[in-house]
């Protein structure tokens, strides 16, 4: 059963950024559980212009390369897979993975990715009111032994998985506006925005939206992990690549510890290549603890 959770600080190694290379994967999943990251994710963009891997075929391999690292879907893009399939996805790679599953989830931010493959295109409403939707699907599956749904997206008929999860899995939501805020604060696990797309002001205030939402709903906000995703890169380009955490090791773990101390206590980390992933690890991590051990 996944261990991240809540409050505590953790640091997960976002794969992808760097050239493609499959043959990499496993090892690259090896390296970083060795190297004492918490998380290995995998983002999903299928329809691109440059080489990809299918998100869950390819965290299926690193999870079965690895023992202890957790796994995450960072975050899957909803129009590409329909919720009762990625609740019985999900639940199958939670079990073979002894329980290390974090299952991130978004309404799709991009599009012409969902309408080039035919795929459902939404207005932002309707993008919050499947997320929504597709919320109460895969929990009700997981829950129950069958579940019967009508919305305005989806449609259940006495449907059911077998096994159902043993244990409750965490969904962690990558949203923005203010309604999905507020639906991730009434019923997510875990908040995992992007700071190349806003800066930390704009989360800290996306963030009081969602924990202001969970009190509302009753919830401890303390139970909700807010997480942020970062691109890191050692060095200082001229001029420096936009919305990257770029310099030295000292410099980048200020960068970071300031992120952590806004409320952002699990950081996911990107990288252009492998070192780089090496030094956060081995440089930047024990500075960001030993800075907020307090």
């Amino acid at each position: 059963m996944s261990t991240i959770r809540g409050q505590r600080v953790g640091f997960g190694a976002t794969y992808g950024l760097e050239p493609f290379a499959p043959a990499r994967l496993a090892d690259d999943a090896r390296r970083a559980e060795a190297l004492g990251y918490d998380l290995f994710c995998l983002s999903d963009h299928l329809n691109t212009g440059h080489p990809t891997l299918e998100t869950w075929t390819a965290l299926t391999w690193a999870a079965a390369a690895t023992e202890r690292i957790e796994v995450m879907t960072n975050v899957l893009g909803l129009p590409y897979r329909h919720p009762a399939v990625t609740a019985k996805m999900a639940e199958t790679l939670d079990r073979l993975s002894g329980g290390r599953l974090v299952l991130g989830l978004g309404t799709g931010g991009y599009d012409r990715e969902f309408s080039a493959f035919g795929l459902a295109e939404r207005t932002p409403g309707q993008k919050v009111a499947a997320l929504g939707e597709a919320l109460e699907i895969v929990r009700g599956l997981w829950r129950e032994p069958d579940v019967s749904f009508s919305g305005d997206h989806f449609h259940l008929d006495g449907a059911r998985i077998e096994p159902r999860p043993p244990h409750h899995i965490p969904i962690w939501l990558g949203s923005y506006g203010p309604r999905a805020l507020r639906l991730t604060g009434r019923t997510a696990d875990g908040w995992i925005p992007s700071l190349t797309r806003l800066s930390l002001d704009e989360a800290v205030a996306m963030r009081d939206t969602v924990l202001n939402a969970a009190r509302a709903a009753g919830r401890d906000p303390d139970e909700i992990t807010c997480a942020a995703n970062i691109v890191v890169a050692f060095g200082t380009p001229d001029p420096p690549p936009p919305a990257e955490i770029t310099g030295g090791a000292e410099a980048i773990a200020e960068r970071v510890t300031a992120i952590v101390e806004a409320g952002f206590t699990f950081v996911n980390a990107m990288f252009r290549d492998a070192e780089a992933r090496e030094r956060f690890a081995i440089e930047v991590i024990p500075l960001v603890r030993q800075a907020t051990a307090r």
